[in-house]
């Protein structure tokens, strides 16, 4: 008995429906989500100069401190002296009930009487406009959420404190942190429940059942939990990094390809239970044919998320191969669960559209697909043109891409932080809320008086040492990403020193020169495992080079239509240098699954129709089931928006058009065009027609 058949017989698909559910409770409330201890450098690309600053940061002996700066703005014109003597005397209990403390906030507090006399020597720091004022807090070391803690009650400290007429704001480093913390709180299970009611709405609507739908949404479901803790089980085991976003684009993709996986299968099944009377037979006919375009397009879409483990940055690396496990475990849950499970009901779960013996199994001649077919058939060469056209002209956006968000820009609501640092930089030099670090092992003052001397630096002073390490606070003069000359500047002067130049400014320079050398040395290894998939699956050579150049060229279409959307309705200034990439990656991986869905089932009907009709049938058969797919997972990449991030926000809106794109336009009008343009040379060398003197052969010759 094979396989598929042992899967769904009577006896035992109840056991292989229940037994691993089971397990995956056991797993869920055995092992939970993993754990690992966050460094400072798992966001930072490895190697370049900030994360070797970084890194030497960790051997100073009170590493885990952070800075809050307090940020006080008179209401109304300028602050009066009865109110800089009352934030004078706040001042004093603030950064006394902070803990922490020592040389690091005493530095800071020079540093700051740099720009205007302290007040009593409290700390507080009046602007020289008069409008503002600002206290340095230190607080002690800890974790993330500790520190997140600390600003909160700092923040809550700082409204009782206030003098009437003034406003306090936290900012500095310490704020970013916490409201950074603050806008992932719940964020991750506010895109389950989302991501989870956008598919059962599009399940309902694709079947027309109020049962069956309930099915693949619980199998899936328990497999993006599942996912979600071996996901992060083997990150920790492994000592790979990840970050707040990992689990949501994890459960994003999970939901996204199992749905489709699942679309697959129960169209399949549809199909036999009109040819067989037998529920078990049927399923076994279904799971036989969907196991080999599921398993390709699971195969190439793992193999392309595992390229990610040869990029600089760690929480990419980490994002890469908690996705392939979540590939992996959606695909077997769909693959072995869902069959099983669906054929322990009986054909009722379709109600009311219950699929009878007898019925025509693809669709009618009049149907929406099978018209669209006959267009395309008509004038194939007009349609390519059409659509290469069209898909040229959605590019053009692409050459006006800037690329690297500001700290100020990656946030969809401005928090606190934020607008604080920007309020600061109108009394302040604008470094003065996130002062780039000099961080060196060798003479600190050497370091500090050749610091101080670069074109574009506001101040420089030594904020921190011990264990051989000595930190240099650098105020620059200008504003949030404008400061990469200056950055350069600091670099070449200290080329002679074993010292590094970190901070936002510097890593969000070195970030976008990691990002660069992924994408050269990545992308092209997608392209190339893509290819080499597609030809071992469909054993041609004209056929994979084709379905590649489509799904590229959706690609660099969706890049160039979503940078219109994102400078035009969206006022996002910049994209994200690591979207590129990553929407690269799930374009290609993903957008590949429907062509392979398409050109399965036209190999397969062309072997009994020829290759002209096959194509067409194809289109027929596959052209519901298929949209509904692709127009369920633009709709799942889309609740990406739900998370506070504008990069996850900039990948989902990608990621929606380029499916959308490719699933109503490039595998519905350009690949069967392509393949009618080009008759059986599409398949070469490969022949797929029916065999000479058959029933197909004779049938081809009709027509």
């Amino acid at each position: 008995m094979s396989v598929t058949r042992t899967l769904t017989a009577r006896r035992v698909a109840p056991v292989i429906a229940l037994v691993p559910l089971l397990l995956a409770l056991a797993v869920l409330l055995g092992l939970g989500e993993g754990d690992r201890e966050r460094l400072g450098t798992d966001q930072l690309p490895s190697g370049l100069d900030s994360t070797e600053g970084t890194a030497l940061l960790d051997r100073l002996p009170d590493q885990g401190s952070s800075v809050a700066i307090v940020l006080f703005t008179a209401e109304s014109d300028r602050l009066t002296p009865e109110q800089l003597d009352g934030l004078g005397s706040a001042a004093a209990e603030l950064v006394g009930g902070a803990s922490g403390g020592g040389q690091g906030a005493q530095q800071d507090g020079q540093q700051g009487g740099q720009q205007g006399g302290q007040q009593g020597g409290s700390g507080l720091v009046p602007a020289e406009d008069g409008t503002a004022a600002l206290l340095v807090v230190p607080l002690a070391s800890g974790s993330a959420t500790e520190v997140a803690g600390a600003v909160d009650e700092l923040r809550d400290s700082v409204d009782e404190a206030l003098p009437d007429g003034v406003r306090g704001q936290v900012t500095g480093p310490a704020g970013v942190q916490a409201d950074l913390a603050a806008v992932f709180d719940g964020a991750n299970t506010r895109l389950l429940l989302v991501t989870a009611l956008v598919v059962a709405v599009l399940l309902v609507v694709t079947y027309r059942s109020p049962v069956l739908w309930l099915i693949p949404l619980t199998v899936v479901g328990v497999a993006d939990r599942t996912a979600a803790v071996l996901a992060t089980q083997v990150l920790a085991a492994l000592d790979v990094a990840w970050d707040e976003s990992t689990i949501g684009i994890l459960s994003v993709l999970v939901f996204g390809a199992g749905t489709n996986y699942a679309l697959l299968l129960i169209s399949r099944y549809r199909d036999e239970l009109r040819r067989e009377a037998s529920r078990h037979v049927a399923m076994a006919r279904a799971l036989r044919r969907t196991a080999e375009p599921v398993l390709a397009s699971a195969t190439t879409v793992v193999l392309g998320l595992l390229t990610l483990l040869l990029s600089l940055t760690p929480t990419t690396r980490g994002l890469g191969l908690a996705c392939a496990v979540g590939v992996v475990v959606a695909a077997a849950f769909v693959l072995v669960v869902l069959p099983a499970a669906l054929v322990c009901f009986g054909r009722w779960v379709f109600w009311p559209r219950v699929p009878r013996v007898g019925e025509q199994v693809t669709a009618e001649a009049g149907s929406l697909w099978h018209r669209i077919g006959d267009r395309v058939a008509r004038r194939p060469a007009a349609v390519v043109g059409g659509t290469l056209l069209l898909l040229a002209l959605m590019t053009v956006g692409l050459f006006r891409i800037d690329l690297g968000l500001d700290q100020s820009e990656q946030f969809l609501d401005e928090p606190e932080a934020i607008s604080a640092a920007d309020r600061l930089a109108e009394s302040f030099p604008a470094g003065f809320a996130d002062p780039t670090q000099v961080v060196t092992t060798d003479d600190g003052e050497e370091v500090r008086e050749l610091v101080e001397d670069v074109k574009g630096v506001a101040s420089a002073a030594v904020s921190d040492s011990g264990n051989g390490v000595t930190v240099v606070d650098t105020v620059l003069d200008g504003r949030s990403g404008t400061n990469d000359a200056t950055i350069e500047r600091l670099r070449d002067r200290l080329a002679s020193y074993d010292a590094h130049v970190t901070g936002a400014e510097a890593e969000a320079l070195d970030e976008t020169e990691g990002a660069d050398r992924d994408r050269r040395l990545i992308l092209p290894l997608i392209l190339g495992l893509v290819l080499v998939g597609l030809a071992v699956l469909l054993r041609s050579a004209v056929a994979p080079l084709l379905l590649v150049g489509t799904v590229v060229g959706t690609y660099v279409a969706s890049m160039g239509a979503a940078w219109w959307l994102f400078t035009g309705p969206l006022g996002f200034g910049a994209m994200d240098s690591g979207v590129p990439l990553l929407a690269f990656l799930f374009l290609v991986a993903l957008g590949v699954d429907y062509n392979i869905f398409l050109v399965t089932r036209a190999r397969e009907e062309a072997a009994e129709h020829g290759p002209r009709a096959g194509m067409l049938r194809s289109l027929t058969a596959t052209g519901g089931v298929i949209t509904s797919a692709g127009v369920l997972l633009a709709a799942v990449f889309a609740v990406l928006g739900v998370l506070p991030l504008v990069v996850l926000a900039q990948l989902g809106t990608i990621i929606c058009l380029g499916v959308l794109l490719d699933t109503l336009v490039v595998r519905t009008l350009l690949v069967p065009a392509l393949a009618l343009l080009l008759g059986d040379r599409f398949w070469w060398p490969r022949r797929v027609g029916p065999e000479p003197g058959g029933r197909g052969a004779a049938e081809v010759s009709a027509r």
